[in-house]
């Protein structure tokens, strides 16, 4: 294993190009249960650029202090008034810059390990390890740290999480990366209005020096990563869309072909007594008749694939079947919210979705079954709901309490929809994206997308190491896994 000490060749703070004019932003509903989460860790692996690591690193200061010019907040710091209110105040601190030496580590040596198991060097490519969010009232929001190896580089951005949701993240990265490369004007600008209903009177009480992790960062785990192509994902998503079509025990009936054959047939069938029609809707499952019945629910690609994921980590903690799981789900509440915020507002438009079911329902029901309760919950995510939510921490303000307390939880944040690989720094896109130690844990799920696109899917999965020998050994979830 490589160790995870790199040595520091400089480090620096990096000022805004020009004075920020930007008002405080006041911390939403959405930022202020992130302050006991870690800095988010995220980066991008590169080949070597085509010119020395002085010019990149000089280069890469200029278009930081550029980019932090759009970005005024990163440049901030958090504040806390007399009455309990915490802001972000854009006051132009700046953000550390780090340049750390790698040479002994190559870009082969952080794809995968030995094991398979994702490789360790690469949680020493982040700054503020293990820093939590309310921190930032005493350092930067914001640490870049590149680290030169061997035969390439990797940038990686540590950003304060009640500052930040995956959106705004690689909103920034993609800017700083647009600007590296020459780019005059900006393809996405933030949004930094605060006029929303995410804007609360509520105060949040924190403990005195501020709270903690809800989570042990001493845990054993294993992280590793699950590709998806898009041939897999489509017949994955065919299977489960399309499951009342076939009766497996049967040898592959077409159930809807023979139910439109005899439905207004008066024959008996095996008991004497029913009808070919209602015969066959007793030997199809409850769930497989609710989809006859109810054929228009299509179940998208990532909630056939988490259903697909919610199956394989249940059967593998070997749970008793009475044992409730819960599969969270991180929506980004932009569009759902009436009126909309902006595609690009600038801060934590996600809310945390639970969806519960004992794990004997999760194992004994079909695949669909378990797509579809996630489905309906994302489905019933609207206005009113997103509106519920917020009224409710409103009556009791906390920070959100991340981690897997009982055994049987599922945490999934990130998604495949971020632009990831759309970080040309002047050389190339990124051979791979990877993440520090921040916010892990038994069940901690990261969706990435694959650096293919077209709808390839990585799956960043964090668990116990038992769990995860279960789930690389059961065959109704790898059969779909085209690479780990």
């Amino acid at each position: 294993m490589v160790s995870e000490s790199l040595p520091v060749v400089s480090k620096c703070r990096v000022i805004p190009d020009q004075k920020s004019s930007l008002a405080a932003l006041k911390l939403s509903v959405s930022d202020l249960p992130m302050l006991s989460c870690h800095y988010i860790q995220k980066g991008c692996l590169f080949t070597k650029p085509p010119f020395p690591i002085s010019d990149l690193i000089s280069a890469l200061k200029c278009s930081l202090s550029q980019a932090l010019v759009h970005f005024p907040p990163l440049a901030g710091r958090l504040t806390t008034d007399s009455d309990g209110y915490i802001y972000i105040t854009c006051n132009d601190a700046g953000v550390d810059f780090i340049h750390a030496n790698g040479s002994h580590i190559h870009v082969g040596d952080l794809l995968v390990s030995a094991d398979g198991d994702l490789p360790q060097a690469a949680k020493g490519f982040f700054a503020f390890d293990q820093t939590v969010s309310y921190e930032g009232h005493f350092r930067p929001l914001l640490a870049v740290q590149v680290t030169e190896l061997a035969d390439g580089v990797f940038i990686g951005c540590t950003v304060n999480h009640a500052v930040t949701d995956g959106t705004s993240f690689w909103n920034f990265f993609n800017t700083f990366a647009e600007l590296s490369r020459g780019v005059k004007r900006i393809s996405r600008t933030p949004d930094f209005s605060r006029d929303s209903v995410l804007i609360s009177t509520a105060v949040l009480q924190l403990p005195p020096g501020g709270p903690k992790v809800t989570f042990s960062g001493d845990a054993p785990i294993r992280e590793r990563i699950f590709s998806f192509s898009r041939e897999s994902i489509l017949k994955l998503k065919d299977k489960v869309n399309n499951i009342n079509r076939k009766l497996e025990s049967d040898g592959g009936i077409d159930v809807a072909e023979l139910m439109g054959k005899f439905s207004n047939d008066t024959l008996k069938f095996p008991d004497g007594k029913l009808t070919p029609l209602a015969w066959l809707r007793k030997a199809v499952t409850r769930e497989t008749t609710n989809q006859i019945n109810n054929p228009t629910v299509e179940i998208s690609s990532f909630q056939s694939l988490s259903a697909l994921l919610w199956r394989g980590i249940t059967r593998a903690r070997k749970l008793p079947a009475s044992k409730t799981t819960t599969f969270r789900m991180a929506v980004n509440c932009r569009h759902r919210l009436e009126p909309k915020l902006e595609p690009m507002y600038f801060g934590n438009g996600i809310q945390s979705i639970p969806t519960y079911a004992a794990a004997g329902d999760v194992l004994g029901k079909d695949l669909r079954w378990c797509a579809e309760q996630l489905n309906k919950n994302v489905v019933a995510h609207g206005n009113g709901t997103v509106r519920e939510y917020i009224g409710n921490w409103e009556r009791d303000p906390r920070c959100f309490p991340l981690g897997n307390f009982d055994g049987a939880m599922i945490t999934m944040g990130s998604s495949p929809r971020f632009p990831m690989y759309d970080n040309d720094f002047g050389w190339g896109r990124p051979v791979a994206v990877r993440s520090g130690r921040a916010n892990k844990f038994d069940g901690k799920i990261s969706a990435f997308p694959g650096r293919e696109g077209g709808g390839t899917v990585d799956l960043e999965v964090v668990l116990d190491p038992v769990t995860m020998a279960g789930l690389l050994s059961d065959p109704e979830f790898m059969q779909y896994v085209s690479g780990y």
